[in-house]
């Protein structure tokens, strides 16, 4: 099927971006290989370990192959390294230490997500986070490298509509993908009220803190302890942004710090910080900050509940349309203003495949009938992770369906333009080849590599 060997490809063309989380991830599932360098490409080795211990992660996930899955390992560090070794050479491709960190704590969160607790963590890689972190950071450092020098290979690659229309045209019947079922709906969100008292504990407890720190403790130290951010156990940091990428009022407090000063309480849509500037770098700036949540009490949810079902009644009712109440009630900006038609973040269409809804609209969405309108329910936004309730209405289901220029054109679209990155990629790939320092071990002499150029 075309749908299947496209993923195929998909996950070629960025598997060597996440070769590092699986290594990682299965380093402590063999104590002991006996190293030896398999691999050099240019200045980058490839040991004998990196595949061991990829080889145990993929069996792990039930991941197959046809072939011979350690030689096509090997070509995937192979690949990596290629692109590590260009972008170490490119002056103009540079990862700072706060990208690492950046990396490293999302890295973490997904672990901690996956075993439950940081202590599972421990005990699963037998080592305390700290020493996790370091064993993480060249690796980790490696897979950007990886990354810019990928997206700049084929940062200028695009695809025009006479383009999509002819290699639409050149598919046989059987090369034409298949679109799954896809889901467009609207929505109807309110944000349970927070008690006067409980901000005003959230505030006095953030200046107390401020106090604290002003009076010689350290901020790192109390946003470990305080914090309810995910930057918490790095001490708040939170990486270089621009403004456009902070929060409006949290970028307005930050960009006027000076020095190690403590800005007052600041609230956001996040909830209340108090921000420290770590470092200026042009339009960028590095801070760290203590997040912290007021509580919504159980009446406030309870309320908000039963204002969202009145007004589901109201609608079903016919005596307020949905577009109506959802630009009069809805705390969603993003959608109340069209109706309360939702946007896939990941095309900017109405359009969601399964795996694409949110989890708890998911469950909904996916048995309710065409124009139905769901009871309220209580999820985590998105956006600002606050607790909402929300109502939706199933407005479209597009049962899967062979793809047609006419409604398919954006999928269509996307899926030429992966295809022409991938061949530009594969042509550099092979065009390096000949340009970098490459010797590999005998014992990987006679592996059928997609690339024929590896041995020389």
């Amino acid at each position: 099927m075309i749908q299947l060997s496209t993923m195929n490809k998909m996950q070629k063309i960025f598997g060597a971006f996440l070769l590092t989380f699986f290594l990682i991830g299965s380093v402590a599932a063999q104590d002991k290989v006996i190293d030896q360098i398999v691999a050099v490409v240019g200045g980058n080795i490839i040991l004998k370990s990196d595949i061991e211990n990829m080889n145990i992660s993929q069996q792990a996930q039930g991941i197959t192959s046809e072939g011979d899955m350690k030689c096509e390992i090997l070509e995937q560090f192979l690949i990596n390294k290629l692109l590590v070794a260009e972008a170490e050479l490119d002056t103009l491709i540079t990862v700072t230490p706060s990208e690492v960190n950046q990396q490293m704590d999302g890295t973490l969160q997904m672990y901690i997500a996956h075993f439950g607790s940081e202590k599972a963590v421990e005990g699963y890689f037998k080592k305390p986070i700290a020493s996790v972190k370091a064993d993480m950071q060249e690796s980790i450092r490696e897979q950007l490298l990886s990354q810019k020098m990928r997206n700049k290979i084929v940062e200028n690659v695009s695809v025009t509509p006479s383009e999509v229309r002819y290699n639409y045209r050149s598919l046989t019947k059987d090369e034409v993908p298949t679109i799954p079922t896809q889901y467009e709906y609207a929505q109807i969100t309110i944000q349970p009220k927070i008690d006067l008292e409980e901000e005003n504990r959230v505030k006095a407890q953030l200046r107390d803190i401020k106090k604290r720190i002003e009076n010689g403790s350290s901020f790192a130290a109390m946003a470990v302890i305080y914090s309810e951010g995910p930057s918490a156990k790095d001490g708040g940091v939170i990486g270089y942004s621009g403004r456009a990428q902070l929060d409006p009022a949290y970028a307005a407090a930050a960009f006027n710090l000076k020095g190690d000063q403590v800005s007052n309480v600041v609230k956001s849509a996040f909830g209340y910080h108090i921000i420290q500037l770590v470092d200026k770098q042009g339009a960028k700036i590095n801070t760290r900050h203590i997040l912290m949540k007021p509580k919504v009490s159980v009446e406030a949810k309870e309320q908000a509940n039963n204002r969202l079902d009145s007004l589901a009644n109201m609608i079903r009712k016919d005596e307020i349309s949905f577009d109506q109440a959802a630009a009069m009630f809805s705390f969603d900006k993003n959608s109340r203003n069209n109706g309360g038609v939702a946007i896939n973040p990941n095309t900017m269409s109405s359009k969601f495949a399964v795996e694409e809804l949110d989890g708890d609209v998911s469950k909904i969405l996916t048995g309710m009938n065409l124009n139905e309108i769901s009871k309220p329910f209580e999820t985590i936004d998105a956006e600002n992770q606050q607790t909402i309730y929300k109502i939706i209405k199933l407005t479209n289901r597009i049962d899967a369906h062979k793809a047609d220029l006419q409604n398919d054109y954006q999928t269509l679209a996307e899926m030429y333009l992966m295809k022409k990155k991938e061949e530009t990629l594969e042509k550099w790939i092979a065009e390096r080849q000949s340009q970098t320092y490459i010797r590999i071990d005998n014992t990987y002499a006679n592996c059928n590599f997609k690339f024929d150029h590896w041995i020389k």
